[in-house]
């Protein structure tokens, strides 16, 4: 069993979306814009993570880490307004938020409870699921924006998205974990459906990120946003793999 704290959600999340930012903003394709509506978010994230902390089951190192988080991405979104070209922002600037930023995470997986290995493993695994898929959704509305972007970026997302899928769900199954959940040995209070329910979920996002790669396959502009519907609903299955899962195992 393992405790799970909203702060440590929000860090974890923010955590893995900065990363894959960084993804994307090293290929120095996507307009500045998207940077800054990433930034804008995973900050905003982490600002109330350093807030909900503070107020509710403090954890020095993860407060401190959402603190450097913080400052580091607001850091990096001034470099890249007062730049503002692509060719003159570093990309490497937002490779410092998610250092910091893991920091914070492995504190909290640490802190949650026993196992060690395996709480900081899922927590860790966990933000970047959650980040890739969040980024992936985020970007594919950015086509509206810039119309001529080639799809290579997206792709990556959504491919990264599906790898990351597999230790999420394996490092979920580990015991004690949803096995336990669907044997009875752990007790859901609602006879065993919520551990279904993550079955759902997590099979449902697989599928989900399986259809968005084939939609990107066809040549019309419609497909994007086809994609981008359909990682809509793979944000909300994504939640419910890794939060269903975590909040059981946390009773």
């Amino acid at each position: 069993m393992f405790e799970l704290h909203a702060a440590s959600v929000l860090l974890q999340w923010a955590t893995g979306g900065l990363f894959f930012c960084w993804v994307t903003t090293r290929h120095r394709e996507v307009s500045p814009g998207y940077g800054w509506l990433l930034r804008t978010i995973y900050g905003l994230l982490t600002a109330m993570s350093l807030v909900i902390g503070l107020r509710y089951g403090r954890q020095t190192v993860r407060e401190l880490s959402s603190a450097g988080v913080l400052m580091a991405t607001a850091y990096a979104l001034y470099a890249s307004i007062r730049r503002r070209e692509l060719s003159r922002f570093d990309p490497r600037l937002d490779l410092a938020a998610p250092a910091i930023g893991l920091v914070g995470v492995v504190a909290a997986g640490i802190h949650a409870g026993d196992p060690a290995w395996l709480q900081v493993a899922r927590i860790v695994v966990g933000g970047l699921f959650l980040g890739a898929v969040t980024d992936g959704m985020l970007l594919g509305h950015w086509y509206l924006v810039q119309p001529g972007l080639r799809r290579d970026p997206l792709h990556e997302l959504v491919r990264w998205a599906g790898i990351i899928w597999v230790p999420e769900v394996v490092l979920l199954l580990v015991p004690t974990g949803m096995w336990s959940a669907f044997d009875g040995t752990i007790d859901d209070g609602y006879g065993g459906m919520l551990g279904w329910f993550w079955g759902a979920c997590a099979v449902t996002t697989i599928v989900l990120l399986f259809v968005t790669r084939a939609a990107l396959k066809e040549r019309q502009y419609a497909a994007v946003m086809a994609a981008t519907g359909l990682l809509y609903l793979a944000i909300l299955t994504a939640f419910g793999t890794d939060l269903v899962a975590r909040a059981i195992l946390a009773l």
